[in-house]
């Protein structure tokens, strides 16, 4: 079969598939999420077998970072199943609705409804199969999912697992790993109700401007640490370690570390040391190298980049405010923070900076689904329009206008 006629019947499949689920009530999706979860767990030591072969298969094309990302653990495995079981345990979006009568007697009410079927397009990470599966299914969306070719076998081993949960094609696992098949989703106009990719900055990018498809622009994070002079260097030591290294290969990891001119001479040789103590490479500008003088310097081109790897570039500021116009020209509208003990400037940092989350005296890791109380995420919007940070079920949903009358004529 052609990849065209094979993909053509996942679109046929799915739109037959989404209007089945519009039928389903929350109690009975909840089952099948639960159903979902049992079957992670039951089938774990097969996805893990098969989560093994892509990880030694990338081995020589993958940084340590990313083979994390790639990598599934007993532990990660576990907490795929219990994101999907937390899922099932929120309040369904689906029919809440408002509504009014005008002076002619109308009855309007906009009710929320799903999207119909949402396309995913991502790299490496296979618990996404599983956490966009699940939301979907929540929010009453067909889904048609494209990993990335380094963790086919993995995703492959999930959707065994969970199709004897799922409706029949309400999630579909694009299995191949022809690219015309991303081709065929972007152009999939009036069969895929939204697409949205997850991935590195050229994925997203082509996605975004090539896509006949509404997209969700999930973002690459190029994220700043902001040390203000009244910082608790002791407590900034732990967040940045923690932002930076907890797991480097991840979009809401730091990567850019701003520090206030007054504590520099103080704190730049602490966090140095925390920093080269986990193995992290630092790029510095002129003003912290001559604080720091073995670092490497940092370029023009280093302010703008999304590492995901254990390399962060240093900058002293002269205030909260040159902190802000920095990070506004260099960010790519993820996840910013400011560590202080000054209100005015924690206040004056949120409301400035332009970026889908602002962390004030937290890591920046923090910026998940999960974390946020979504149990899972499709991904984390860095656009305005419809949807921004960590994408849970509500943003999986648009509305509908129903109006009632009887009779009433226009005049």
């Amino acid at each position: 079969m052609s990849i065209e006629k094979y993909m053509e019947e996942i679109f046929a499949n799915a739109k037959l598939a989404s209007q089945k689920l519009l039928l389903l009530n929350t109690e009975e999706k909840n089952v099948i999420l639960n159903k979902m979860a049992d079957a992670i767990d039951s089938n774990a030591k097969a996805i893990i077998e098969a989560n093994s072969k892509d990880v030694e298969d990338a081995k020589s094309k993958m940084t340590e970072a990313e083979l994390d990302r790639l990598r599934l653990t007993k532990e990660r495995v576990k907490s795929i199943a219990n994101d999907i079981r937390t899922i099932a345990d929120l309040k369904d979006p689906i029919g809440d609705e408002e509504g009014w009568t005008v002076s002619n007697g109308l009855k309007i009410r906009k009710v929320r409804v799903p999207f119909g079927v949402i396309g995913a397009i991502y790299e490496s990470r296979p618990n996404v199969t599983a956490d966009i599966a699940a939301l979907c299914i929540k929010s009453g969306n067909a889904a048609v999912l494209r990993g990335s070719s380094n963790a086919l076998n993995s995703n492959r081993a999930i959707m065994e697992a969970i199709k004897i949960a799922v409706p029949q094609f309400a999630v579909q696992f694009v299995d191949t790993s022809d690219r015309s098949a991303v081709e065929l989703m972007m152009k999939a106009r009036g069969k895929l109700d939204l697409l949205i990719p997850r991935g590195g900055a050229g994925l997203i990018r082509r996605t975004v401007e090539e896509s006949r498809v509404p997209v969700i622009e999930t973002g690459t994070g190029n994220c700043h640490v902001f040390v203000d002079e009244s910082a608790d260097l002791e407590q900034a030591i732990q967040i940045i370690i923690n932002s930076k290294c907890q797991r480097p290969g991840t979009c809401n990891s730091e990567e850019k570390l701003l520090i206030h001119k007054k504590v520099a001479d103080r704190f730049v040789p602490m966090i140095a040391k925390a920093l080269r103590e986990k193995g992290v490479e630092l790029r510095a500008c002129p003003l912290t190298r001559m604080i720091l003088q073995d670092a490497k310097p940092a370029t023009e081109a280093d302010w703008g980049t999304e590492y995901l790897d254990l390399i962060i570039a240093i900058k002293i500021v002269q205030d909260v405010n040159e902190a802000i116009s920095h990070i506004n020209k260099y960010n790519s509208k993820h996840t910013e923070a400011i560590l202080t003990n000054n209100y005015q400037n924690a206040e004056r940092f949120a409301k400035l900076i332009d970026a889908a989350a602002i962390n004030v005296n937290a890591s920046t890791r923090f910026t998940d689904g999960g974390q946020y109380g979504f149990g899972a995420e499709v991904g984390i919007s860095t656009q305005k329009l419809h949807a921004r940070g960590p994408m849970g079920l509500a943003e999986l949903t648009t509305y509908k206008y129903v109006v009632s009358g009887n009779g009433q004529i226009r005049n």
